[in-house]
């Protein structure tokens, strides 16, 4: 289970800082794994308003937005905005991410596609305002509102607090670690109980990933699905992104990874071999299953369709094993 904070504040330490970190450490104690992006040490630059991503489902300014942070949101299970109020709404930096979420907003509706992790993505906000202003927060739920539809991810809620002005006033705030805690185990734990099972296949470039994103994509509520490789490739095959595109699953911003790092991510109860023999690891008192599936790379679209369609089957019986025993 991954949960991203977007630290939206150009304070690295501030309010919103303990904010966002009071909220992690909480995903931490439940089980997820997390990390904090430090938006304002981030080169993102703003969206020129262009219209390419609408007609190619990609932003083509290559900065930190390209390069790292699209991937780590389409990862992520959980995404946490913090932000305090500049003038109703949310920082520059964090507006920054905002609006060049008009990538994902365009493979969502222009192009009819869903990222594997739509269906169950939750998004969180956190914010701290100086004023008690009735509508001191307004602008800024809707523009979160928004952007978590571009994301893919269910607007779960929200933490805000007023008359936060001072360094130090969130650390002295009498409720605000037990609201932490409350918000996050609402969220969190259930997400936590999932079952957790690895896909493994040599490269981690095609059949592995594609096991994974349907059993993410048709039971993520219930299965937590990671694949690796390995020897990982550079890139998923594009034939494969191609043939699962046509079934509506966008395998964009997917990349392969190996064994060993996605061991770090997750504790498998059952590892699942796409049919590479010994190149997989043996781990112990694990539950283990072999597909034994031929690897479609470089072979016809036509065999490609066959093994997708052939993983779509497992995976559906897959599902209803485990949901017969959960």
């Amino acid at each position: 289970m991954l949960v991203i904070g977007l630290q939206g504040s150009p304070q690295k330490n501030g309010n919103t800082s303990f904010l966002l970190s009071s909220f992690m450490k909480e995903a931490d104690r439940i089980g997820a794994c997390t990390k904090i992006i430090e938006i304002a040490e981030k080169n993102i630059l703003p969206c020129k308003g262009c219209g390419y991503c609408e007609k190619n489902g990609f932003c083509f300014i290559k900065d930190d937005m390209s390069g790292e942070i699209y991937q780590l949101l389409w990862e992520a299970d959980m995404v946490v905005i913090a932000t305090p109020i500049f003038f109703y709404n949310a920082t520059a930096q964090l507006k920054a991410v905002i609006d060049r979420s008009q990538a994902l907003w365009s493979r969502k509706y222009r192009l009819k596609l869903s990222d594997p992790g739509r269906k169950t993505r939750k998004g969180f906000l956190l914010s701290v305002g100086a004023t008690k202003g009735l509508n001191l927060f307004e602008g800024l739920h809707l523009t979160t509102k928004y952007f978590f539809d571009a994301l893919g991810a269910n607007y779960n809620g929200s933490l805000t607090y007023k008359c936060i002005e001072n360094k130090g006033d969130m650390k002295k705030h009498l409720t605000v670690l037990k609201d932490v805690k409350k918000e996050a185990a609402k969220h969190l734990e259930h997400l936590a109980s999932r079952k957790k099972i690895m896909f493994i296949c040599r490269e981690n470039a095609c059949r592995s990933q594609m096991a994974a994103a349907f059993t993410r994509y048709l039971a993520g509520d219930k299965i937590e699905a990671i694949s690796c490789g390995s020897n990982p490739a550079d890139t998923i095959n594009p034939d494969m992104a191609e043939v699962m595109e046509e079934m509506g699953i966008d395998m964009a911003y997917q990349k392969p990874e190996s064994i060993k790092d996605a061991l770090e991510k997750i504790k498998p109860d059952m590892i699942i071999s796409m049919g590479c023999g010994d190149a997989c690891p043996f781990i112990q008192n694990i539950e283990k299953e072999d597909w034994s599936l031929p690897d479609p790379s470089g072979q016809s679209k036509t065999f490609m369709k066959n093994i997708c369609n052939n993983i779509e089957k497992r995976v559906n019986d897959l599902i209803k094993r485990v949901s017969a025993t959960s």
